[in-house]
């Protein structure tokens, strides 16, 4: 298995802070990857650094073989990186239909309509309503939903589940789940440690804008000392 993503010494800066310190990462092709860490440690900051939201950066970033450092962030899509923020990035105003069909295809293979329904029925019985009448968890489907729909080779997820209802955040596993057995590459920032657990082949540990461990998921029971010290959980 190849890798897909590789990030090497990344550093980037808020302004004058220096928020990243040399952060080594590689997401192999079919991977679920997980970030674990403590909030304001820089889960988010990576994702949004390799997206090229934050433009302060230095380092590797290659996806697919190719250089993404100096890449536009309006291209940055056009590669085939789908990013869903912790907002989540619907539009409120458009129905759950007129958000599918919005986004431009990047590249082929997208799912379409059918497919994104049969995956998310709960996004098919709301189809005509708009995104200010859904739930949280309903609008994390559709975000999530919104970039398959474009063909993107990876999809980066940011606190999916976070403040969502059991039941939710199990349908959101179940769809993960159903995504790495197409071949999705998929890439999550996750503070439920539970939920990581199940869904993750492998985990990044990161501590003060640096990765400090990093462990397939067939290691985790001997990880766990050192997880809780670091997590807390």
């Amino acid at each position: 298995m190849g890798a897909l993503l590789e990030v090497s010494n990344l550093n980037a800066w808020y302004g004058e802070s220096h928020v990243l310190h040399g952060v080594d990462m590689t997401v192999g092709e079919g991977e679920m990857i997980t970030i674990l860490g403590r909030n304001g440690v820089g889960k988010t900051t990576t994702l949004r650094t390799i997206m090229g939201i934050i433009r302060e950066r230095k380092g590797k970033i290659r996806f697919g073989g190719r250089d993404m450092l100096g890449v536009p962030l309006h291209r940055t899509a056009h590669a085939g990186i789908g990013f869903v923020p912790e907002e989540r990035g619907i539009f409120s105003t458009l129905t759950v239909e007129e958000n599918l069909l919005l986004p431009p295809v990047v590249a082929g293979g997208g799912m379409p309509l059918d497919e994104i329904y049969e995956l998310f029925p709960n996004l098919q019985e709301r189809r005509f309503s708009p995104g200010t009448k859904l739930s949280g968890g309903e609008q994390q489907m559709l975000a999530m939903a919104r970039i398959l729909r474009t063909g993107v080779k990876m999809l980066i997820l940011d606190e999916p589940t976070e403040g969502l209802a059991p039941v939710i955040v199990q349908r959101i596993g179940e769809v993960l789940r159903k995504l790495k057995a197409r071949g999705m590459t998929v890439l999550l920032v996750e503070q439920n440690f539970r939920f990581a657990s199940k869904v993750a082949d492998r985990f990044y540990l990161m501590d003060h804008g640096r990765m400090v461990a990093d462990f397939p998921v067939s290691k985790l029971p001997d990880r766990m000392a050192m997880l809780h010290k670091v997590l807390g959980v």
